[in-house]
């Protein structure tokens, strides 16, 4: 549920900002967007391997 939650904030943020032409607060290239993805990878997949690793 809580991915649809952040669906809805997301359209509804991105709505807003558009009505108000306001440029939209995240990386429309694909570095940031990749940038983006990197920081998920590592800090919910890579950390807690490495935790888990060390911890052996």
């Amino acid at each position: 549920m809580e991915n649809v939650y952040a669906i809805i904030v997301g359209v509804v943020v991105g709505a807003v900002f558009g009505l108000l032409k306001l440029p939209i607060p995240s990386p429309n290239v694909l570095p940031g967007i990749l940038g983006i993805f990197g920081l998920y990878l590592g800090g919910f997949h890579v950390a807690p391997w490495i935790i888990k690793t060390l911890m052996k």
